[in-house]
């Protein structure tokens, strides 16, 4: 709220100010506060009807005067105050939706800014019905959660709660991208078409096929998604050609792109790899797609950067020798990160300087560890969130930071990233990590042969 003229230390000396002051009788206990508070907002909330009554007597709400307060203190500086956390969040959800707040509230409670890696925390533990493990799981700025189980998908709101389950015409769903709250997409590698699905309807609003020139079907590999497109990595029913689809994310969701389509010919195993990744890079403007293979002389493949614009590949890499086993972007970094399949150590490679003939990665962790053929870093995952790496090997979590140093006295632009002093996220041991995400000021992530999804969150955090 905008200090008002003649204010000190919030106390206010304008002569006019007593106008601006409004008093609250709500559920018989009196509050002051005023108009601009009020009316912070909009004009549809439900406020702004008491701002615009024009008569003299003290509006009276027939509400629990604790939970107003908690909004008031909400309006005043955007957040909830500490004793809060003694309400229960679908009493605060059920009276903001009175109050014509709700969106507010949501802001307030998911803000990603919020997010504190180095003090973590679970905080709840969201069961799934069935028998079936987590095969994908995915989010929404504002903390939404999608979980694909089996050939089912359990949606949770903003607070968790959880919405609906709905069953898909796949066996298991293999890939998922939420468009929003209520709209996902999902494929899988052995079923045909990608599939927009309404969550909360349990319906498939939409599939969108590719066919190669022998006109037979294709599975999803990968889904990516930026502001104005979705993207969508297709292999055919064959395993003889792929591409990525690009489609506009409006209505219609019609093609305007395909791009990296290759048609495989004799043993050509560059070709026929399929783009099992795909991630949108927003600083370069550029789709990030990745894809792997194992065989006899070990784990071999590609990481190509695209110009959708173009239809160029601006930047590629191909890898042999510690092949990476996931590899991730980050747009705060400027940066993309890997682990490797045979070292299980972290890599960084910055994208500001790709494109000479240096090798790209630069090793985070144990530089002198040799490729032994072990493949310690199987199964691991790496994802950016904020400033941060989080990296999952086994059971456990790695978390690297950069630590800014004067570049006068380190050799390059002073880029040096650190293994937190605890070396994992506290007490998070247990089975093999599966999937990890974040959403909002929360981090998800999932368990081998568990039929729940871990939610972790900031101490600090409601």
């Amino acid at each position: 709220m905008p200090r008002f003229e003649g204010s000190k230390n919030g106390v206010h000396h304008d002569s006019n100010f007593s106008s601006n002051v409004v008093t609250i009788d709500v559920g018989g206990q009196l509050f002051q506060t005023t108009k601009q508070t009020l009316s912070s907002v909009g004009s549809k909330s439900f406020f702004s009807k008491i701002i615009s009554d024009s008569s003299a007597a003290v509006p009276f709400i027939d509400r629990d005067p604790e939970l107003f307060s908690l909004f008031l203190s909400l309006l005043r500086t955007g957040n909830l105050p500490s004793k809060a956390k003694s309400f229960d969040m679908q009493d605060l959800i059920f009276e903001s939706r009175f109050y014509g707040i709700e969106d507010l509230l949501i802001t307030s409670q998911s803000n990603p800014n919020q997010f504190d890696a180095f003090n973590l925390e679970k905080s709840l533990i969201l069961p799934l019905n069935g028998r079936d493990s987590p095969s994908a799981i995915a989010t929404t700025p504002y903390g939404s959660l999608h979980v694909a189980h089996g050939s089912k998908i359990t949606s949770f709101d903003w607070s968790l709660r959880r919405k609906s389950t709905i069953l898909t015409q796949f066996m298991a769903v293999d890939s998922l991208l939420a468009l929003s709250p209520a709209l996902a997409a999902a494929g899988a590698t052995d079923f045909s078409g990608l599939q927009i699905l309404d969550l909360d309807k349990g319906t498939v609003t939409e599939t969108l096929n590719w066919e190669n020139v022998t006109r037979s079907g294709s599975t999803v590999q990968a889904i990516g998604a930026s502001d104005e497109h979705l993207f969508t990595s297709f292999e055919s029913s064959r395993r003889n050609s792929n591409c990525i689809m690009v489609y506009s994310r409006g209505d219609d969701l019609r093609p305007v792109a395909t791009i990296g389509h290759y048609e495989i010919f004799g043993a050509d195993l560059d070709s026929a790899i399929p783009a099992t990744k795909l991630q949108w890079i927003s600083s370069h403007n550029l789709l990030m797609a990745s894809g792997s293979h194992s065989g006899p002389s070990g784990v071999s493949g590609n990481i190509r950067l695209w110009d959708i614009r173009s239809g160029n590949v601006a930047w590629e890499v191909k890898e042999k020798l510690d092949c990476f086993a996931d590899v991730t972007a980050s747009d705060v970094l400027s940066s993309m990160f890997k682990v490797g399949v045979s070292t299980g150590e972290v890599f960084m490679a910055d994208l500001r300087k790709l494109g000479g003939e240096e090798e790209p990665w630069l090793c985070l962790g144990d530089g002198r560890k040799a490729v032994n053929g072990k493949k310690e870093g199987l199964g691991c995952k790496v994802e950016s969130h904020g400033s941060q790496v989080f990296c999952s090997k086994g059971g456990d979590m790695q978390l690297w930071s950069q630590v800014l140093i004067d570049s006068r006295k380190t050799e390059g632009d002073g880029r040096v990233f650190r293994k937190n002093l605890m070396g994992r996220v506290k007490d998070l041991g247990g089975k093999r990590i599966g999937n990890l995400c974040f959403g909002g000021n929360k981090m998800f992530l999932t368990r081998k042969d568990e039929q729940c999804v871990e939610v972790w969150n900031s101490v600090k955090s409601y």
